[in-house]
């Protein structure tokens, strides 16, 4: 049974993290796994949302500990593995954020640690109201450092500390609240809810999406002023694409638009 699964229905690919026993753990092999579907998706036309899931109980409860563990413990290899083993969590993070496509977490369980990165980092999240996120590191010695980066970019500094230093998981609804989530839902509507997601924004021109998800990110990190510039020479690379115009058209026209992309 392989670690990862993906199924595509028409242009959405929905990635499922399939190591229940661990709590679907970022070992190794699973950090190795979601970077080459991710790299691949990155290039395939045909792919313009993607779904991130978990099997059994839990989304996703961090780092392997038990692989760590033995990743200090091995002669003269400690700092050097956990040194790669960030390097390549970051990597991926940063890769989810990068991609053309959305990248949804369909969260249930826990989503704790680097679980709860994993969740803050996806462009878009939906969760069961009975999940609960937390960065919990702290309660067993270890800040949660990396996730850190990425948790205090989707929700206020202090409450992301208060997370941080004491350990405590938050409910759905307080995660909705702060916007860690976009949306709370009951269990047997989490699936359909990320589905309607998903499907709403792959019917869009997939062309207006890549370059506003690239935008979004570079922008949020700018002075405003350079920001409006920045955004200002997108909107004129997006305003001059064929496929623009004639989603214009229709508009104006009111017909459905008949795009190539």
């Amino acid at each position: 049974m392989a670690i990862l699964e993906r199924n595509d229905t028409q242009a959405v690919a929905h990635l499922q993290m399939n190591a229940p026993e661990r709590l679907n753990a970022l070992s190794d092999e699973m950090i190795h796994a979601l970077q080459t579907q991710l790299d691949q998706i990155a290039t395939d036309p045909n792919i313009r949302v993607v779904i991130l899931s978990g099997d059994g109980k839990a989304f996703c409860a961090g780092h392997d500990l038990k692989q760590m563990t033995a990743g200090r413990q091995a002669k003269d290899a400690g700092r050097a593995y956990f040194a790669d083993l960030f390097a390549r969590c970051a990597k991926l993070m940063l890769t989810i954020q990068s991609i053309p496509q959305p990248v949804i977490a369909q969260v249930h369980g826990i989503a704790t640690a680097a679980g709860c990165q994993l969740v803050a980092t996806c462009d878009l999240a939906v969760a069961t109201d009975t999940t609960k996120f937390g960065v919990n590191g702290v309660n067993i010695g270890l800040f949660c450092s990396t996730p850190m980066v990425a948790l205090t970019r989707v929700i206020p500094r202090k409450q992301a500390f208060e997370m941080l230093t004491t350990g405590k998981f938050i409910s759905a609804e307080r995660a909705e609240q702060l916007g860690l989530i976009n949306y709370a839902v009951q269990i047997d509507d989490l699936e359909a809810k990320t589905t309607e997601l998903a499907e709403t924004i792959a019917a869009k021109l997939g062309s207006a999406v890549k370059v506003g998800k690239q935008a979004f990110y570079k922008q949020a990190q700018l002075p405003t002023d350079q920001a409006y510039d920045y955004a200002g020479d997108v909107m004129v690379q997006n305003m001059l694409f064929q496929d623009t115009a004639e989603g214009i058209a229709a508009f104006l026209e009111k017909r459905p638009p008949n795009w190539d992309q």
